[in-house]
């Protein structure tokens, strides 16, 4: 095994381990006290119930984890990459539409053996605590949309990939960039008219006083709204969210049916204006801005490494070719892009307590934010004492018990 090879399975193991600690951590940090300021909306019942579900959770995220690694590596180092690319070497086809059909099949291959995974978490693990209302028949549903969605917008967008990189010589890398830049811009328009539709029923808010005190509340922080919509998240679970999705004229704002359901007015207002928050602190063109830079760099990266013979010597492959470059870039990556996301779950972390302030001192109702988090919390089971490295490595949002303790302090100074 090669430098590369040290690298990538290192990287792998490391990955792997260090989740496995935090998961641990989190499992031993589970306390049977209640915290105090929960004790008005969870019962002791309801307290342990949700102390359940995270262990059920973890335990069932670590044994999926361990599957997958043990699947890459017998794949690895059986010669499975090698294998797989000598067979379709074989029908002569145009590189790319070889590349196309190399990486799609070892996509369909995953998706495959993850669909137990799946289908044993939402029909068992989420039935077991009333959260799944997902029928077989949206399930499967779902699958075949999500495969005809990534034929038609993947696959092209892959192509390109694999073209500019073989016929654009020392500026590929850029044009990858760019495409990739307008495609994901491009999605942002679209997906709100055109894609989530196809998942989900949306439906104008009715009239009444709900959507007469958003569009107040919106007007009073001078934003604009084009449109409030209700989503039918009761047809797969029985959770609660709210969410921003699309730009300008297609910009929406999406209430969960669920949400409506179980929050009041006040509640809901504070909901939306954390969501608000986020635009109006340009917490969203931040996070923009940095995928923008994150992906020329990938790109630029990948240009370097691709043609490196050493990087396809680690796993045993008798040809080059980008489209395998692609995925052994892909896991050589893996510890900067660990690095990464964890220094952006800080960034966003940051700006969920900013976006808590927002909605705090715009709605002049605090205690409306905290009581809403509290509702959420109970309604999603959510662990109120999440292990520091835990927390560290994996949430984006502050702990529940975090973010109403920041509240509390607000409304104190």
């Amino acid at each position: 095994m090669n430098i590369y090879g040290i690298i990538i399975l290192s990287a792998l193991l490391s990955d792997y381990l260090l989740n496995l600690y935090a998961d641990i951590l989190n499992l031993k940090n589970l306390k049977p006290e209640l915290p105090e300021e929960f004790r008005d909306v969870f019962d002791k019942q309801e307290y342990a119930k949700s102390q359940h579900y995270t262990k059920v959770k973890t335990k069932f995220g670590i044994f999926t984890s361990t599957f997958n690694l043990v699947l890459i590596l017998i794949f690895w180092f059986s010669g499975g990459f090698n294998f797989l690319d000598n067979i379709l070497r074989s029908w002569n086809l145009h590189p790319i539409l070889t590349g196309l059909l190399y990486i799609g099949i070892l996509i369909l291959i995953k998706t495959i053996l993850s669909i137990p995974f799946s289908v044993y978490s939402t029909f068992v693990i989420e039935e077991k605590f009333d959260f799944n209302k997902t029928t077989p028949k949206v399930f499967i549903a779902d699958l075949m949309k999500g495969f005809a969605l990534a034929l038609i917008i993947g696959a092209p967008l892959l192509a390109g990939v694999l073209a500019f990189f073989r016929y654009a010589g020392n500026m590929a890398w850029v044009y990858c960039w760019i495409i990739t830049v307008f495609f994901t811009i491009l999605l942002q328009y679209i997906a709100p008219r055109w894609i989530l539709p196809l998942f989900n029923k949306f439906e104008p808010l009715e009239d009444g006083e709900l959507k007469e005190r958003i569009f107040k509340y919106a007007n009073s922080v001078e934003y604009k709204l084009s449109g409030i919509f209700v989503m039918n998240g009761s047809k797969r679970s029985t959770k609660s969210n709210a969410f921003f999705t699309g730009f300008g004229k297609n910009r929406r704002v999406v209430l969960f049916d669920t949400l409506i359901e179980k929050h009041t007015i006040p509640e809901m207002i504070t909901i939306l204006a954390h969501e608000i928050g986020h635009y109006k602190k340009k917490h969203i063109l931040q996070s923009m801005l940095i995928s923008i830079v994150h992906t020329g760099v990938l790109f630029y990266l990948l240009s370097i490494f691709i043609s490196h013979k050493g990087l396809f010597d680690a796993f045993y492959m008798d040809h080059m070719s980008i489209y395998c470059g692609l995925i052994f870039f892909g896991m050589l990556y893996t510890p900067v892009e660990l690095i990464l996301s964890i220094l952006m779950n800080i960034l966003s972390r940051k700006n969920e307590y900013t976006a808590d302030r927002f909605a705090a001192e715009t709605t002049n109702d605090p205690m409306s934010m905290i009581k809403a988090l509290k509702k959420l919390s109970v309604d999603n089971l959510v662990n109120l004492l999440p292990h520091k490295v835990y927390v560290f490595l994996n949430y984006s949002h502050p702990p529940i018990l975090k973010r109403i303790r920041s509240l509390k302090h607000s409304v104190n100074t």
